[in-house]
């Protein structure tokens, strides 16, 4: 079983849900999503040991190897397309918690197509189609897609820093 790119925005949203409970249609709501979809990435992580079964809560993902993952295998698996001009979303570089670290560049910010979006920037493709819309209505999840993107996408000091804050991230969700 191949992992998907909707696949990792699911893990993401579960790191961002923490050990609160979480169903197949709640999480398809708020990504954007078919519970079927939601359903056969759950499957597909499972088969990838990135989520485990957890007899006090829903299935949670197992930070350490989503880290290692994102860190090493990201770039390779989900690379990133870049276009030209468009309104968006910022990601990346471009995007909370990047943003501050990186004030004085003269690069367009990268931004994820959306009509609705309040940036304009170069086109960078999310993992999935409905990151945009689901980013919106979460920020925790907004800011771990763009420290993804950052490690998809982003030159050396982007990626460096952006690990560093994942995994920082990652480590503080799994203590709470």
């Amino acid at each position: 079983m191949t992992l998907k790119p909707q696949d990792i925005v699911i893990a993401l949203k579960m790191v961002a849900v923490g050990k609160n409970k979480w169903t197949y249609s709640k999480l398809a709501y708020e990504l954007a999503m078919s519970p079927a979809e939601i359903h056969a990435g759950v499957k597909r992580l499972f088969a990838s040991s990135l989520v485990i079964k957890s007899p006090t809560a829903p299935a949670q993902p197992v930070k350490q190897s989503l880290a290692e993952f994102l860190v090493h295998g990201i770039k390779y698996a989900f690379p990133p397309a870049r276009g030209g001009i468009t309104r968006g979303m910022a990601t990346g570089f471009s995007a909370p918690p990047l943003d501050k670290e990186f004030v004085n560049t003269s690069e367009l910010p990268l931004v994820w197509p959306d009509p609705e979006g309040n940036s304009r920037g170069e086109e960078f493709t999310p993992l999935y189609r409905s990151v945009p819309k689901a980013a919106q209505q979460d920020r925790q999840l907004y800011e771990l897609l763009a420290l993804v993107d950052a490690i998809r996408g982003g030159r050396a000091r982007e990626r460096k820093i952006a690990i560093n804050k994942l995994q920082k991230r990652l480590t503080k969700c799994q203590e709470s």
